[in-house]
């Protein structure tokens, strides 16, 4: 098992360990019982995985003599939002859980946002343990602290920064991920290669077909890599001020895109798109050499992603979303455009008409 060390503000003591392993929830178990003590544990999943895995959580932590709740959600991004924070709030009341409960997030994206949210928010904040089952979650999303929910203007509108008391990433989980959700991590592991490590992002290129093998050794090893590189960038900008805001690549266009298909499109579809499109704005204003775009299209299309977009998704409307993304400053939309790869930067330069040009080109 690898651990990691997220190092950050000591005065708020909020450094935590990332653990990566395969077949690790014995270890997990131990560990829980020994340095992340509660009076009792709340369990917050949602219906997939709860079949999954909730009753193996639930035995071993009654095992290891931790008492031990489910809360189930329902699945997917569309409950994503306050009416499932209020049902969330009220059940936990419902069974007595108060600043001495630790809640553990046992999921994907959508219940390690959620799961953060209400930790941060619940009787002021109490602690929380990220357990992502997908590939996004253990290579993304449950790693800096960020939570949030949606609105119906956009995604993750409401939210705050709560930092995690530890994660555990264990690649047995992805055995039984579906393959479109596996295909949304690729997407985050892309992003990683582009905008960090050209290493990365030359071994998906040449490896993609043994990549989505989902080999447990290959895929410790990249997770491992991912999850260096987005907590070496926490560690400088846990708030987003600054270099964090380089994790956004492909994230602009990308949650336009999955608001609007009112997510029929995944997280990892939209971020897919949303790379190909911040790579061409880049080639666009001469900061990528030719065919540098290309080069990520061909590498997001060999996972299985997509590299074009619905032509029923009206581009004024997608433009209109990007105005109420939370990133922008002062009516300009910001973009991470990159100059080569493992070279991002932000860009506050780029026009409405060179968007929706390049939106155009991605009509399907």
């Amino acid at each position: 098992m690898k651990t990691l060390k997220v190092n950050l503000d000591k005065k708020t003591a909020s450094s935590y360990e990332i653990r990566i392993g395969n077949g690790i929830l014995d270890r997990m178990m131990l560990l829980l019982a020994k340095n992340y003590k509660a009076a009792r544990y709340g369990i917050i999943t949602d219906s997939i995985v709860n079949k999954l895995y909730g009753q193996t959580m639930l035995d071993a932590m009654s095992q290891a003599g931790m008492k031990a709740s489910m809360l189930e959600i329902p699945t997917g991004e569309s409950h994503k939002n306050m009416a499932t924070v209020m049902d969330l709030a009220a059940r936990l009341l419902a069974e007595g859980a108060d600043r001495g409960t630790m809640l553990i997030a046992l999921g994907g994206g959508v219940v390690g946002d959620l799961t953060g949210f209400v930790a941060s928010i619940y009787m002021r904040s109490i602690p929380y343990v990220q357990v992502p089952t997908t590939l996004v979650g253990q290579v993304d999303s449950s790693i800096g602290g960020k939570t949030a929910v949606d609105l119906p203007q956009g995604k993750n509108l409401l939210g705050t920064f709560h930092q995690p008391r530890a994660v555990f990433a264990d690649v047995n989980f992805l055995k039984t991920l579906p393959e479109k959700e596996f295909r949304n991590g690729l997407a985050e592991m892309i992003k990683y290669g582009v905008i960090e490590d050209e290493k990365l992002f030359k071994m998906l290129e040449s490896e993609m077909e043994e990549v989505k093998s989902r080999e447990p050794e290959r895929l410790l090893k990249m997770i491992e890599t991912c999850c260096r590189i987005k907590k070496s960038i926490v560690e400088i900008d846990e708030r987003e001020q600054g270099l964090r805001r380089v994790l956004n690549f492909g994230h602009t266009l990308g949650h336009a895109l999955e608001t609007l298909s009112n997510y029929d499109l995944s997280h990892g579809e939209g971020v897919a798109l949303g790379m190909i499109a911040a790579a061409k704005l880049s080639e666009k204003m001469n900061y990528l050499p030719g065919g540098g775009a290309l080069r990520i299209e061909q590498v997001i299309e060999k996972a299985g992603l997509p590299t074009r977009i619905h032509p029923a998704l009206k581009i004024e409307e997608l433009i209109h979303r990007l105005k109420s993304d939370k990133k922008k400053r002062d009516d300009v939309i910001h973009f991470v455009c990159i100059k080569s790869i493992g070279m991002p930067f932000i860009s506050g330069n780029v026009s409405e008409r060179m968007i929706s040009d390049v939106l155009e080109e991605m009509r399907a």
